[in-house]
Order: structure tokens, then sequence, then C-alpha cells
């Protein structure tokens, strides 16, 4: 058995197939299987939040992860950083800037899967998230998906969701980073703990979108599938109204 590094703590390796995951909540400290099976912690009370704070560690159909081509390059991010905030801000700037938004430079293809989002290097908002997701869930470090409702034309009414992450840094717990990509008017940045997104709440309409989800949305997959152009999406921006449902919410 083998001692090794994550989010700064030494913790235990055993066999090629069973290495383990840190994390912490609070006071406590957490060692968690790639399995998701809690094997050690400094309390006895198996705590809710644990349970929960698993799921944004997983790959998935969309935080696709576990493709080789996001594996590696998260892999390559993630190359002589020390900790996991120097991680988390290589993975945010590469998606911002290496990443096109689908719209800023009227890409007519339409990505969803992080691995497609790679691919392609484009995407929407939505689908810069998953890769983002992706990319810090492939490094061990807690990721979620987050999201806005925002004027479309910025004048009010209609309102679309826009989508950026939370990632969970050991020495400032959840952080919320925007990694659509700059431009004219957009500056967002990885400064925490201070919150630079890439854009505020100016109308009555607007608001941040309760929660934190382990997976993006039905209506923003259904969008992103069902349309194959720019235009298509463009037409069709997925809205909540009053409620979001997600598969995993905290």
């Amino acid at each position: 058995m083998t001692n090794f590094t994550a989010f700064g703590k030494k913790i235990l390796r055993s066999g090629a197939d069973a290495y383990f995951l840190f994390f912490d909540v609070g006071e406590s400290v957490y060692f968690v299987s790639k399995s998701a099976t809690i094997f050690k912690k400094k309390t006895l009370c198996l705590n809710a939040r644990i349970s929960q704070m698993v799921h944004f560690l997983h790959p998935s159909k969309i935080i696709d992860f576990d493709n080789a081509s996001v594996a590696a390059k998260a892999k390559e991010l993630a190359d002589g950083c020390d900790s996991d905030a120097e991680i988390a801000k290589r993975c945010f700037e590469f998606v911002r800037d290496e990443i096109r938004h689908t719209n800023d430079y009227k890409d007519d293809i339409t990505t969803c899967k992080a691995s497609e989002v790679l691919a392609q290097g484009s995407g929407w908002c939505y689908a810069k998230s998953h890769l983002l997701a992706a990319l810090l869930r492939a490094n061990n470090i807690p990721a979620a998906i987050c999201y806005q409702r925002l004027s479309v034309f910025d004048d009010g009414a209609p309102y679309c969701l826009h989508a950026l992450n939370a990632v969970y840094l050991r020495d400032y717990g959840w952080y919320r980073i925007d990694a659509r990509g700059n431009k004219e008017g957009i500056n967002a940045e990885f400064d925490p703990p201070h919150e630079r997104l890439a854009f505020g709440l100016n109308f009555e309409g607007e608001r941040d979108i309760e929660g934190m989800f382990a997976e993006p949305l039905d209506s923003v997959v259904e969008v992103l599938t069902g349309f194959a152009t720019r235009e298509g999406v463009l037409g069709h921006l997925p809205d909540c109204g009053e409620d979001c449902i997600g598969d995993m919410v905290v």
C-alpha cells in the first residue's frame, strides 16, 4: 500500500484498480473509492452532503471524461501543477480561451458531450460547461453545472438559460466560474475567492438558478441534441421559467 497526494493530503492507494479520491466538508476529511464507496472518515456519522458530493466526481454520458481524448487533455492540463486551484485555473482558461463559443464565432455546428466539444473546438456556453466539468472531474476535482436566467438581447424579455460551472476547491469551498469565452464587454476570470463571472443580473426577470447540478438539465440536452445548426439552437434557446429540475441538485 503506497501513499500519494490529492488536494494536498496524503492518502492511501492499494492495488492497480483501487485508487481513492479525497475531499473534505467542514472539519471532516473523507476518503472515497472510485466506485463512490466511503471507506474511511474522521467521523462515524454518514453525512448526506458526502453522498451528494460524490456525484460531482462521476463521469456520465454527457460529462464523459472516461473518453480517452478528454482524459488525455485533463492529464496534460494538470501536468506540473501543485494544487487543485492551479489545475482548475488551467482547465478553466483552456475552455474559456481555446474552445470557441459557437455563436460568437458563427460556427454552424452543435456540440453537447464533453468529448464532442473537445474534438470540434466549439460549443455553446452549455456545452463548454460540460467540457470544463469533465476536465475537472478527470483530475479528481468536484465540479458542478450552474445556470443563470438571462435576457437574450440584454434588454428584458425574452429570457434563456446560461450555463457556467462551480468547482470545489480545498482552500475555498464551492466557487463559481464561467468559461463561456471573453469578448468586448465580457471578462470572466479565475480569481478565488472572488467571483469574476461573464454576466451580471440587470433585469427583473434575470436570476441565478438555485442549486448546483451534477448533470445538465434535460431541456438543455434536448436542444443541443435536437438541433444540428447554430440557427436551430438560437431559435430554441432553453429556458426554465420558475422551476429548474435536474438529476442532482445541491
